[in-house]
């Protein structure tokens, strides 16, 4: 038997996207898994806010819509975030996002507008369009992009309530590699940011964490794991914990050694 995984310094303390509140800030990829069991042992075990589910990647075809992996997703009763994973053109991502909506009855959709496929990284002249027209059509859109300023600062004045911004490109596992953009994103934007790629440890979630990021959404680091659950599981202390300690105001950081021990009753010639 687990311990049960540590809470937030309040109960007030949960993540909102789009007026909708969430116990936890972590959500988590459906792909690259071993088998079935152990995706729904990782899900069990990090109790994630959402899980991702790509349209293009799993098909849509009535056969597989009542195949092994439709009903673990029923089964697992967490709330299924689709995502446009593989699409190259707004078209694309328009009509894989409606017939997402139709397949899961949801109108959360995470963008992803693919722009190279070497680094996948997001198409950021086309993203802002894309999600203003999805947002139009009554979706509740989390955009995947990088840490552009300027990029993310434009998806929210379209109407994104919330950013996905990555650490690094998508199954490096390398963690934030650039930790200035990262952190002015977070210093100069308003709404909720997730970290969406790149993060390959616990301790990269926890650090983006205390950063002030409101949670982060994973696949690789865990999929790739040798013991998927138990990263998982690795994975949703560290954000709580990242979580817990940016509510908690940490220390200055300082230049010099600081005494811890106070020098009241110390002898004098100590005192030096």
């Amino acid at each position: 038997m687990t311990a049960p995984l540590p809470k937030n310094l309040t109960n007030a303390d949960t993540l909102v996207l789009y007026g909708e509140s969430f116990a936890s800030r972590l959500l988590l990829g459906t792909s690259r898994y071993p088998s079935p069991q152990i995706l729904e042992n990782a899900v069990t075990q990090s109790n994630p806010a959402m899980i991702t589910v790509s349209l293009r990647r799993q098909g849509s075809s009535t056969t597989e819509a009542h195949s092994g992996f439709w009903d673990l997703l029923k089964k697992l009763a967490v709330p299924v975030l689709p995502n446009t994973a593989g699409c190259h053109s707004p078209q694309e991502v328009i009509t894989t996002a409606q017939m997402a909506r139709e397949v899961f009855e949801t109108n959360w959709i995470k963008l992803e507008l693919i722009g190279d496929d070497y680094t996948l990284q997001p198409d950021t002249l086309r993203l802002v369009q894309t999600a203003e027209t999805l947002i139009k059509d009554g979706f509740k859109v989390l955009p995947y992009c990088t840490e552009d300023l300027i990029v993310c600062q434009r998806l929210v004045d379209v109407g994104c309530q919330a950013v996905m911004p990555w650490a690094a490109p998508i199954g490096t596992g390398q963690g934030p590699l650039n930790p200035y953009a990262m952190q002015l994103l977070r210093e100069r934007l308003k709404v909720p940011l997730l970290v969406d790629a790149g993060l390959g440890l616990p301790s990269h979630a926890c650090t983006v964490m205390e950063w002030g990021f409101d949670g982060v959404l994973l696949n690789t680091a865990v999929a790739l794991a040798d013991n998927p659950a138990a990263m998982a599981r690795a994975f949703a202390m560290a954000v709580s914990a990242g979580r817990s300690a940016y509510l908690s105001g940490a220390m200055q950081a300082q230049d010099s050694a600081q005494a811890s021990t106070p020098l009241v009753g110390t002898p004098f010639w100590h005192q030096s």
